[in-house]
């Protein structure tokens, strides 16, 4: 049997949620025994499954010790931070630019990742102390993909992760990018269909739908400038879907320069020339933690990818 004490970060999650969190080799059939056998009770009282927690809450878990994870601490390693740019930071979210070739994150415990770069600063800061949470971990609300320079958003405990996956999900949130195609496109909003290939890691996309498994893709683009046969064009994503600005771009003939998968190598450049530089927060409801966000935005201005035109 072991106790815990609900902490901030755990109010309003879900027990069950819970369990799986500080018992995760334990069978989920074995779980749903125990809620029914009463062996799991929050302040000396049976719950069931979707009770949610309240900062203070003794939970009390009697379940073997087998099952047990050895604590929050045991994935947490302090890593050289420095390189970290944040573009803004509040007590619950911070906004920080990710660079072309850096993971979001990484199985690989020696592989650098931006996850870990921002665990280390918050451990740092006091904000995080991996051995005072029961579950929680700071965390990414969005990812970007290791060949793409932008702006990625970490709450900071678990009531802004909880709301800022929301606003992502209610479609509250718009993404902007800019990129360098080697040949233009005509501005306006485009419609297609998007397919993935998990086997080779790849999308394709067709202008209608072939079957179930193909989602409808949106996107706007509007050309900001032009040098020689450069476009820097600005994406503005209705939908999210994985590659989509690089996929619907090379099906309209336009690839990124400098996309391996979808278009070409380019001389000098190890990854596609895209970066998500732009987020707008649009109205989020009152009763969220993170409604003061409501009709900002945030740019990340010194980006790459404006520098690199500026200098063809």
């Amino acid at each position: 049997m072991r106790s815990f004490t609900a902490g901030k970060n755990d109010d309003g999650v879900r027990l069950l949620r819970f369990c799986e969190k500080v018992c995760p080799t334990m069978p989920k059939g074995m779980l749903h025994k125990a809620f029914r056998n009463k062996r799991i009770k929050i302040n000396g009282k049976k719950q069931d499954e979707n009770y949610r927690l309240v900062a203070g809450d003794l939970i009390e878990l009697y379940i073997n010790d087998e099952f047990f994870a050895e604590g929050n601490n045991n994935k947490f390693r302090p890593v050289d931070y420095s390189a970290l740019n944040i573009i803004y930071e509040d007590d619950n979210i911070m906004l920080v630019n990710k660079p072309f070739g850096l993971l979001c994150h990484s199985d690989n415990k020696d592989e650098s990742n931006l996850i870990d770069m921002i665990l280390s600063y918050l451990y740092e800061k006091g904000v995080y102390s991996p051995e005072k949470e029961n579950t929680f971990t700071p965390a990414l609300c969005n990812r970007i993909d290791q060949g793409t320079e932008g702006i990625v958003i970490a709450a900071k405990n678990y009531k802004a992760l909880a709301d800022m996956n929301t606003v992502i999900r209610d479609n509250l949130l718009e993404k902007t990018y800019l990129c360098i195609t080697e040949k233009p496109v005509a501005d306006g909003r485009y419609t297609a269909y998007l397919k993935r290939d998990k086997t080779a890691k790849k999308v394709s996309v067709t202008k209608n739908k072939t079957d179930a498994e193909s989602k409808e893709i949106i996107t706007v683009f509007n050309t900001l400038d032009r040098k020689n046969k450069y476009s820097l064009v600005q994406c503005t994503l209705i939908t999210g879907r994985t590659h989509q600005i690089r996929a619907h771009l090379a099906f309209l003939g336009s690839p990124i320069i400098g996309d391996r998968k979808y278009g070409k190598a380019h001389k000098g450049l190890d990854s596609q020339l895209l970066c998500a530089y732009r987020l707008l927060f649009k109205d989020i409801p009152k009763e969220s933690s993170v409604n003061y966000l409501s009709g900002k935005v945030f740019e990340y201005k010194n980006n790459s990818v404006s520098e690199y035109f500026n200098k063809i």
